[in-house]
């Protein structure tokens, strides 16, 4: 089709007295200009579709190469995961796993099996995989598995991540388990545990020699005075007793403190333990020529441990003797302290005085502390042993002394 763009419009002066020609004149006028107009119009859509064409052609090269880029990043992403030290399992809504690498395969002895849910995988493995799944969220902290391999325990510990939130709907939930071989994690913590034990038994070791040597010897001298009879054999087996309760009572010291054992509470009339401590040290008292007295409330109930409440009578009161001197007196007293108000606040309050040397001002924060002796010649472990104890009977304690006057232990402990 030729353009008409070069046509000229009809000379109409030409047709005068002629209605007709004149008509068809303007007739074929209107028709070239408005095929001009046309073919206007068609050359700009042409240019609009050649725009269009190299556009289009631009953007199919940049998602070609967007594509590539994808798949050579998805390839990476793959090799990186197949090659990890952990195990990696992802994990779809309905519990169908889309993707576990070699190491995973490994961890869980699954080999070249096909296996393409969480339930079946967890039920071969003997671990509750399939129970991350049912979690209302995703934890921050790993759980460890104990599970039987080639006829060895290996511990996994498995972490799990949310990929997408409950906001999109479960076809879209995905969740990534991350498996990690901490056998050998594992084994050095027994190994620490192992050393640690026997680092504390050679330290209770140590310290027992260390403290038992010097009274052994008063106690072989006291046997042997005995052996020889005599009039003041009654006083060598006073002495003998008074020793060999001290000895005990620093043997438990050293159990006590380096033990990790909790004593068993139970309900208790405090004022018959306390009196029955009083007098198992009392010998102690008698040979250091120190006046023991006891007084208490005639029903004091706790919660508490016997042997542990008079593992501390024993420390106190033998403390108490150690620093008093001969014509001196020690007190030990119970009474219950109640509140009207509430019965949670009724404490039993155990009081031990003494009329010793007292302590000095910059000791007073020291004397809990294992170690700590103020004389030392002992091993500083006694009150120690008495706020750990009365600690695990949710109690507290504490001091009050002068020196050159005396100084009083208070130890309060719940009462029922």
């Amino acid at each position: 089709m030729q353009p008409l763009s070069h046509l000229e419009p009809i000379n109409t002066s030409a047709c005068a007295g002629q209605p007709e020609v004149f008509l068809l004149a303007d007739a074929f006028s209107e028709f070239i200009s408005a095929s001009a107009r046309l073919e206007a119009s068609y050359a700009t859509l042409q240019q609009e579709v050649t725009h269009l064409s190299h556009e289009l052609a631009d953007r199919n090269s940049a998602l070609k190469a967007s594509l590539a880029e994808n798949q050579r990043v998805h390839g990476a992403l793959q090799q990186i995961v197949a090659s990890m030290p952990c195990g990696v399992l992802v994990v779809e809504g309905d519990c169908s796993v889309s993707m576990i690498n070699p190491e995973g395969r490994r961890l869980l002895d699954l080999g070249s099996e096909t296996i393409d849910d969480l339930v079946s995988i967890s039920v071969k493995a003997g671990i509750d995989l399939a129970g991350f799944l049912t979690r209302n969220s995703s934890a921050e902290d790993e759980q460890e598995f104990c599970r039987t391999s080639g006829g060895m325990k290996r511990w996994l510990s498995v972490h799990d991540r949310r990929l997408f939130s409950d906001s999109y709907g479960p076809e879209h939930q995905q969740t990534i388990l991350i498996l990690r071989d901490v056998t050998l994690h594992k084994q050095a913590e027994h190994e620490r545990e192992r050393a640690r034990k026997a680092t504390a038994l050679s330290e209770v070791a140590t310290t027992l020699a260390h403290e038992i040597r010097n009274p052994l010897a008063s106690l072989e001298l006291f046997a042997g005075l005995i052996a020889d009879g005599g009039e003041d054999a009654a006083e060598w087996v006073s002495h003998l007793r008074a020793g060999i309760r001290s000895l005990g009572g620093t043997v438990n010291n050293v159990l006590s403190f380096h033990g990790v054992g909790f004593p068993s509470l139970v309900a208790l009339d405090l004022s018959e333990a306390l009196r029955s401590s009083v007098e198992f040290v009392r010998p102690i008292a008698q040979q250091a020529g120190v006046s023991l007295f006891f007084t208490a409330d005639p029903i004091v109930k706790v919660l508490g441990n016997s042997s542990a409440l008079q593992q501390v009578v024993l420390n106190i009161v033998c403390n108490a003797i150690r620093h008093t001197h001969k014509g001196g007196a020690v007190r030990v007293s119970a009474r219950v302290d109640r509140d009207k108000n509430n019965y949670l606040n009724n404490y039993a309050v155990i009081e031990f005085a003494d009329t010793g040397d007292g302590i000095a001002l910059e000791h007073i924060n020291e004397i809990f502390r294992p170690g700590f002796s103020g004389s030392g010649n002992t091993s500083g472990l006694g009150l120690a042993v008495c706020e750990q104890i009365v600690r695990q009977h949710e109690g507290k304690i504490r001091v009050v002394s002068e020196v050159n006057v005396g100084t009083t232990f208070f130890v309060e402990i719940p009462a029922l």
